[in-house]
């Protein structure tokens, strides 16, 4: 995991995501809610094949977020994940980019964005 702001971190996800790893990451990403966190984005260019446990905990996630006004971001998703994103429309759910960098740098302008607004302006989501 990597802080970018008070309220966004990186979360770095490796090996497979299915119904074996899905409880530990679910955990650590319930965590961040815990700790402040807002807005995440997992990085999944480390992960070679995902079921629908794993998709689970990513949907799961996302609601979550959107409870606190959050986000979910995903990068760098390998063929095989992009294709499951892909035919379960998770692009419609969240934004999905194709570097860890180019999610932060969104992420960035976004979260400062809203930060410069006026207290009585509401988010366009």
């Amino acid at each position: 995991m990597t802080v970018i702001s008070s309220d966004a971190a990186i979360i770095t996800v490796c090996g497979e995501l299915d119904a074996d790893t899905g409880l530990a990451l679910q955990h650590q990403l319930a965590g961040q809610v815990v700790h402040g966190r807002r807005h995440l984005v997992l990085d999944l260019a480390d992960v070679p094949f995902m079921d629908s446990s794993g998709l689970r905990v990513i949907v799961r996630t996302v609601n979550d977020m959107r409870n606190v006004d959050g986000s979910v971001s995903l990068a760098a998703p390998t063929p095989v994940v992009r294709r499951v994103l892909d035919l379960t429309g998770m692009g419609m759910s969240c934004q999905i980019f194709d570097t860890a960098d180019a999610a932060c740098e969104a992420l960035l302008g976004r979260t400062s964005a809203v930060s410069d607004r006026p207290a009585h302006a509401t988010a366009d989501r």
